[in-house]
């Protein structure tokens, strides 16, 4: 049984603009890095079941690298999506409207290589980069 981690952010926008900026690869580029030395250079987004997400992740350096890469197996938009990256794991993503603001979770399977608590802080560091990145734009 795979354990899962849940990671969350309530972002001041309505749900329209959070999934907008969450799935559209202009802003992917922006925020999809959890630490400053880190860059996502290119995105691509095939929004449809079956469909593959595929997003760079480098260093600003160079010195290291790889391609996050998914495939869809449920979309309800604007409310919700899951996919399974290429080790089978697979991700869930919810958008909740809170009035004016957006409640987005996600849920995913652990990794087996690092410890759980690293794996939900780094993503809840990109999850933080994107609620910083949707609000100031």
């Amino acid at each position: 049984m795979t354990q899962k981690i849940t990671i969350q952010a309530v972002i001041s926008a309505d749900r329209q603009k959070v999934w907008e900026y969450y799935t559209q690869p202009e802003h992917i580029t922006k925020w999809n890095f959890a630490d400053p030395s880190w860059h996502c250079p290119s995105a691509t987004n095939d929004m449809k079941v079956g469909g593959r997400y595929i997003a760079r992740m480098e260093a600003k350096d160079g010195s290291f690298g790889f391609d996050f890469e998914a495939t869809y197996n449920e979309i309800k938009a604007g409310e919700k999506f899951s996919y399974t990256m290429t080790d089978n794991r697979v991700v869930e993503a919810n958008f909740k409207e809170l009035g004016d603001e957006t409640e987005l979770t996600i849920i995913f399977d652990a990794e087996n290589e690092n410890p759980v608590d690293m794996q939900k802080q780094g993503w809840q560091s990109i999850l933080n980069n994107f609620k910083k990145y949707t609000e100031r734009n």
